[in-house]
């Protein structure tokens, strides 16, 4: 899972990454509302946790404009405002759930694994499925009708990328941003040629991954 976290205060903003870190999730930092723009219209992170008063552009602003976008990843709102009138603003807004500062580090984990979970994320014991396909986290490998599909790293982040956006379009530029990395040098070719790997394990349902032709993929299930 790959969350991005967007909070002035140096600090904080490190234990914020170490807490979900440890957790077992990638974590993403910038300390500028403006910033977090430019990373979260990417449309690659499976959760926001956002200040609201930041330099640059304040949470608020920055949800509103991701929303206005069409950008529904899932958000929770960090503030040291506890009114009802600051939480139904935040929520307003486009907010999914809202701390207050100052806050246990046990709660952000369990708010973060909540949020994760309403919007499919995460399943049972870290296992997601798609019809005959599912991936276990514990296991780092997909299997077809309970057969191990023996992927590599990549084609393992790759499927793992698919099924979470499962029924969704995913840019070329979203896939390569999520599984190799926004510093990558390898260009959007790869993407490409991972593709057609991972098609080639899924063996009778290879087609599963269809073509967008000119944008890039989506795991959809063929139609009775």
């Amino acid at each position: 899972m790959l969350i991005l976290a967007v909070e002035d205060e140096q600090a904080l903003l490190q234990a914020i990454a170490g807490v979900l870190t440890d957790e077992g999730y990638q974590v993403d930092t910038a300390d500028r509302g403006d910033d977090g723009l430019l990373l979260a219209q990417r449309g690659i992170y499976d959760l926001l946790v956002l200040d609201i008063m930041m330099p640059g552009m304040d949470g608020l602003t920055l949800v509103k404009t991701l929303r206005a976008k069409g950008i529904t990843t899932p958000v929770l709102f960090l503030t040291a405002k506890d009114s009802v009138k600051s939480r139904v603003e935040g929520l307003d807004a486009g907010a999914d759930d809202y701390l207050v500062k100052p806050f246990a580090a046990e709660e952000l984990s369990a708010r973060a694994r909540a949020l994760l979970r309403r919007n499919g994320k995460t399943g049972a014991e870290g296992e997601m499925a798609y019809g005959p396909l599912s991936l276990k986290v514990n296991e780092y490998d997909g299997f077809i009708d309970d057969e191990p599909m023996k992927l590599t790293s990549k084609e393992y982040e790759l499927l793992k990328y698919f099924l979470q956006n499962r029924e969704q379009i995913l840019t070329r530029q979203q896939i390569f941003d999520r599984v190799w990395g926004i510093d990558s040098d390898a260009n959007y070719g790869v993407v490409d040629l991972y593709v057609h790997y991972l098609r080639k394990k899924l063996g009778p349902y290879e087609s599963f991954i269809r073509t967008i032709r000119n944008v890039g993929y989506i795991l959809k299930k063929e139609e009775r």
